[in-house]
């Protein structure tokens, strides 16, 4: 008896992957709501560093214009930073491609992180105002009500 649903997915395939993308996405969210302007630095860092070694990787193996790992790896930080001086290019048409995507993914993926990261600065620092404003809220009504109270035993 064959058990898959639609897309020849097993149902119990598709009920742990709704499953799996909520543990993911709770625990990313759980990782933003504590983040620190030193921990957003670090992230942006870190997505850059990455992608630059996982090009730089690709390209040492595919390209043999690129000579040492460290020639790669220079190549690849200038073309994620998209300064690009040139000293070192990629000549196969493989090596090239890789550039290409280099280039594009640091002109999106690398301001993407950083309009999140500064998104979730300002909320927290919005929640914080707000939340001092609430505070202050709160004890001015405890003064308008111990006005209210002191009026009333004064009156009655």
């Amino acid at each position: 008896m064959n058990t898959a649903g639609a897309g020849g997915v097993s149902a119990p395939a598709a009920n742990t992957s709704p499953a799996m993308y909520e543990r993911l996405e709770r625990r990313v969210t759980e990782a933003l709501v504590s983040l620190t302007l030193r921990k957003a630095i670090a992230l942006i860092v870190s997505v850059a560093a990455i992608l630059a070694f996982a090009a730089a990787v690709l390209v040492h193996a595919i390209d043999p214009a690129i000579g040492t790992f460290g020639d790669s790896l220079w190549w690849a930080v200038v073309t994620v930073s998209t300064v690009g001086y040139g000293d070192v290019v990629p000549e196969s048409t493989a090596g090239r491609l890789v550039g290409s995507v280099l280039m594009l993914t640091g002109l999106s993926l690398i301001p993407l992180v950083t309009s999140v990261v500064v998104s979730i600065l300002v909320a927290q620092g919005t929640r914080r105002s707000r939340e001092a404003e609430l505070e202050h809220l709160e004890r001015i009504f405890e003064r308008l009500d111990a006005l209210e109270r002191r009026f009333a035993d004064k009156s009655g």
